[in-house]
């Protein structure tokens, strides 16, 4: 797939990510950039340990491109987006390699107050490969962004009194130990930081909080301390992991539900966006509760992309993405969203495993991540998508619509993956836009039947893999 992904550049540094590129890359944007009319931009960078010399390659070909640039430092990704909203600047760039591991690192890519994605990182290759480039003498001017970042949340939450609340943060020694303590601290609570000095080295644990294991430490701090809720951060801090009083983990679908309780309280009828990752009880929940639930795309790009186009005032994934648009930008910022969840638990009073307590009982598995190379998952997919269809058309011998084990496969969903719908669950294999890898998850209503769901989908990669030789 190589450095131009669906909805960011990334790659491991030294290989697909050099200073030459990042340099061309700069001159490459400014080409891109300058028949939309920007002429400033601002420029981040998270804490690895490769980002400070991308840095300095990318500003060089920003600067000779004859962009202006507003260099915000080591922040987190949020606060790129932030600028947008607040300097007077018509784009932005994100060095960060999220929450991949230490030996890589990338760019999200902003214009106007927006990341682009798909067809639109295709063009910038485009651009990129083609070398045609403008030039130009652009200036540099440094600007600090976090304090301006701080007194807007002290602004929007000036009426939460959380003193009684104890919060334990897993900063990951990424991104968000520039700011999430400060942020959280505003509201009143008690923070017990984790992890809190920024060192690109990861060397705690992986600085993502969707895989289980990097939140053990939250668990078990959250249990010792008798803390109210525990939250970790992904390495650039725009994805939220959450465990509750019980050290127990609310996966992004159960903390979406929370969050949309809330907002449809005070905007009946408004429109939520999720992904075909998420539980189906939070659509149902939305639906209930007089929302419009929509399922869509994973990928924080399209995510925001929809929510423009739907006019959503919340949206959110598994991976902790969370987009706020009823009192905010509708961009993804952990941080707020910690705050945002600290400010309903000062205003229910209630432990945060009561909150959700009324959810319907399934059996849910998290991400299985199955790695394969770039070049054969989306086929792989492809191949299971053909089959499954197979099976709903019957013609395909050995597998009907009523399969096995009880189960009747009666829906595809196929925006992005396949999300196989039974009559007692369902199971979902896409392929990540980030990684090498497939990406599957499983829910259904009893044990039994997530094993069939779960041995089902499992079967198909395992044949589809045979066939395609890998």
């Amino acid at each position: 797939m190589g450095l131009f992904r669906e909805y960011d550049l990334r790659g491991i540094v030294g290989q697909e990510l050099t200073e030459d590129v990042a340099e061309r890359l700069g001159r490459a944007y400014a080409t891109y950039v300058r028949e939309k009319g920007v002429t400033a931009i601002s420029l981040g960078r998270d804490g690895r340990t490769s980002s400070p010399a991308l840095h300095r390659a990318l500003l060089q070909g920003l600067l000779a491109g004859g962009l202006d640039v507003v260099d915000i430092g080591v922040c987190t990704s949020p606060l790129v987006y932030f600028s947008l909203f607040t300097l007077p600047v018509g784009g932005g760039i994100m060095i960060t390699g999220s929450h991949n591991a230490a030996e890589y690192n990338g760019f999200k890519i902003c214009v106007g107050k927006g990341a682009i994605h798909g067809e639109e990182i295709q063009e910038l290759r485009r651009v990129m490969e083609g070398g045609a480039f403008v030039s130009g003498a652009g200036r540099l001017v440094e600007r600090e962004i976090i304090p301006d970042y701080l007194a807007y949340l002290r602004r929007s939450f000036e009426t939460v009194d959380a003193s009684h609340l104890h919060v334990v943060i897993d900063c990951g020694n990424g991104a968000a130990s520039l700011v999430a303590e400060q942020a959280l601290k505003l509201l009143g609570c008690k923070v017990t930081t984790l992890h809190g000095d920024l060192d690109g080295r990861f060397p705690n644990h992986h600085p993502d909080p969707t895989v289980l294991e990097n939140l053990s430490d939250l668990m078990q701090a959250v249990k010792q301390c008798g803390a109210d809720v525990g939250i970790g951060y992904d390495g650039d801090a725009d994805r939220i992991g959450a465990v509750d009083e019980r050290g127990e983990v609310l996966w992004g679908d159960k903390l979406l539900v929370l969050y949309s309780r809330e907002i449809l309280a005070e905007k009946p009828g408004a429109t939520i966006i999720s992904e075909v990752k998420a539980s189906q009880s939070l659509y149902d929940d939305v639906a209930k509760r007089g929302g419009r639930p929509i399922m869509w795309k994973t990928g924080h790009s399209l995510i925001k992309a929809k929510m423009k186009e739907e006019s959503a005032v919340l949206a959110g994934e598994m991976s902790g993405h969370m987009f706020f648009a009823d009192r905010y930008f509708g961009y993804d910022d952990a941080v707020y969203a910690s705050c945002r969840l600290v400010e309903i638990l000062a205003k229910r009073k209630k432990p945060l495993s009561a909150l959700v307590a009324d959810l319907p009982r399934t059996v849910v598995t998290p991400e299985i991540r199955v790695d394969l190379p770039d070049a054969i998952k989306f086929e792989v997919v492809r191949s299971i998508q053909t089959r499954c269809e197979g099976y709903l058309e019957g013609h395909l011998k050995g597998r009907q619509a009523s399969l096995s084990d009880g189960l009747r496969l009666r829906e595809l969903i196929t925006i992005d993956g396949v999300r196989a719908i039974f009559d007692e669950g369902w199971g979902l294999i896409r392929a990540s836009n980030t990684q090498p890898a497939l990406v599957l998850r499983f829910e259904a209503v009893s044990p039994a039947k997530l094993d069939a769901i779960r041995s089902f989908i499992e079967d198909e990669l395992t044949f589809a893999r045979r066939m395609l030789g890998c």
